[in-house]
């Protein structure tokens, strides 16, 4: 008698390990269409605002060798007082404009800047301003029909510039730290500020062009850089306001779906597996959204926000003196006109490069420090050679290629150092005033850039060169005692040495990265 089949069988069906991989080949490709999906509703909208208003920021560079100081009778001093006084304001605001941030949508603050620091720029009447929101079309009209006549419109115009400008950094800064893991983060940051090194490339022709207007409208050329410029600052805030991504849980670009995908992403992005004898495993929430008595207690005392303060103002002084006075610089080894612009454009794009290669591999290596020591390596190594500018046996050449050196070394250690204390800074407030007083006292930099490259030092800029070279190894030094206390905090988390903090569930709720679950990144 034949043998029936046996009916209890199973059919073939896909192997449980082909399952798995599919699944997790699923889930990796959900986060990259996340990923992607941020970066077009974020990371691209701070660029282009970020484009213009580092422009905004550096075309007085440009127009003080197109006729702004001849035109309006300026001194050597009242020049620098304008560059200066850009920076009172935005040193001041920038811990009021965070904290204003976290209780504000950002896509309505970030736009409200950019709209206004375009406004400021060439009008000196400041009544219309607390209409602008309201009255768009009033306020781009007072833009385009007011100029200023007298130095002392001039430097008016840089302070309420700088006023609105504050905050638009760190806010970015801290805008974007909410959506990124902590090592996918510096590449989409560096990418932001590449804004600065396109702006730094291209502005210095373009202010060129503008200025090939002069005469149109009995206008002079200079006039016409302020105008366009602050003009598309101003036009191009206005869309970004429905572009511009809001925090995570309120985007409106993401689906419910996505939301969830996202909040779990940063959340692996904070767990800590511990040993089973310490009673606790899961994930580290390191969260402040209260900002009472106790939270701005372990704000004022963080070591971190001070220290990295310095770090920033170390490099920024370089920063500000690339982006204010190549020009100036280009000249000093004579290059002139439009000679000097368009030499200053590879100078840009090498540093751009660089610096986004750089991104990359910081993150893949979960590394921060080793890349601002390099940095800071590569921009000494330039002023070394600028400050041997006097001696004939050194080329020009030599001295053209030093200045790649500083502005490439001083691009890779900016951005870093600023997402550095982002990934060691956890909780919104925390973040807020944090990333704030980080970018406020960094800023103090750009006062000294205009003091130590006045146009009365031309065209050696011993004193720029020396203070920059100086500040640079200051950022190496504290970069070094940052890195020291990280990691000296993280191993004494590992033994256990800040468990006693979490006996107190109530302060753990709104401890930020004195969690002791928290681990900080080198």
């Amino acid at each position: 008698m034949e043998k029936e089949p046996n009916s209890n069988i199973i059919p073939d069906s896909p192997e449980p390990d082909d399952s798995i991989d599919r699944d997790i080949q699923q889930a990796k490709q959900q986060e990259r269409n996340l990923l992607r999906k941020i970066d077009l509703h974020l990371v691209f909208p701070l660029w282009v605002l970020f484009v213009f208003g580092f422009l905004d920021r550096i075309n007085l560079g440009n127009a003080s060798v197109l006729g702004v100081v001849k035109d309006l009778d300026m001194s050597g001093t009242q020049l620098a007082v304008a560059m200066q006084v850009f920076f009172v304001p935005y040193i001041l605001f920038d811990v009021p404009s965070n904290i204003v941030l976290r209780r504000v949508a950002p896509s309505v603050w970030i736009s409200a800047l950019a709209f206004l620091w375009g406004i400021s720029l060439s009008s000196p009447s400041f009544e219309t301003i607390r209409f602008i929101l309201a009255q768009l079309m009033v306020g781009i009209t007072s833009m385009c029909q007011g100029f200023v006549k007298h130095a002392s419109g001039l430097i008016a115009c840089r302070f309420f510039m700088g006023l609105f400008e504050a905050g638009f950094v760190p806010g970015c800064t801290y805008l974007m730290a909410m959506f990124y893991q902590r090592h996918e983060y510096q590449r989409r940051f560096s990418l932001f500020w590449v804004a600065g090194l396109v702006a730094g490339a291209f502005g210095g022709l373009l202010a060129y062009a503008l200025n090939h207007m002069d005469g149109l409208q009995g206008y002079a050329g200079w006039r016409w850089i302020f105008i366009i410029e602050g003009l598309l600052s101003a036009v191009l805030a206005v869309p970004m306001k429905f572009i511009l991504a809001d925090w995570p849980d309120q985007a409106r670009f993401l689906s419910g779906r996505e939301k969830e995908l996202l909040r779990g992403r940063l959340a692996r992005d904070l767990v800590r597996r511990q040993p089973e004898t310490d009673g606790y495993r899961g994930i580290s929430i390191a969260t402040m959204d209260r900002l009472d008595r106790t939270a701005c207690k372990r704000i004022l005392s963080d070591w971190k926000i001070y220290i990295g303060s310095i770090i920033y103002l170390g490099v920024t002084v370089s920063g500000y003196a690339t982006a204010l006075f190549i020009p100036s610089i280009m000249a000093s080894l004579g290059y002139s006109g439009i000679q000097s612009q368009i030499h200053s454009i590879p100078v840009w794009i090498v540093a751009a490069v660089v610096t986004l290669l750089v991104s990359v591999a910081t993150d893949r290596l979960k590394h921060r420090y080793g890349f601002i020591m390099f940095g800071v390596f590569v921009a000494s190594i330039g002023y070394v050679l600028l400050l041997c500018r006097p001696s004939s046996t050194v080329p020009v050449g030599v001295h053209y290629m030093a200045v790649f050196f500083v502005t490439t070394g001083t691009y890779i250690v900016q951005p870093v150092t600023l997402v550095w204390m982002a990934n060691n800074l956890a909780g919104h407030y925390k973040r807020a005033v944090g990333l704030a007083v980080q970018v406020g006292v960094g800023n103090v930099g750009g006062i000294i850039a205009s003091n130590v490259f006045n146009a009365d030092l031309a065209p050696q800029y011993t004193a720029g060169y020396a203070v920059s070279l100086g500040m640079m190894l200051l950022c190496g030094v504290m970069s070094s005692v940052f890195a020291w206390g990280v990691a000296t905090e993280n191993r004494r988390r590992e033994r256990g040495g800040r468990d006693y903090r979490l006996r107190v569930e109530s302060a753990l709720r709104n401890m930020g990265d004195d969690d002791p679950r928290f681990r900080f990144v080198l």
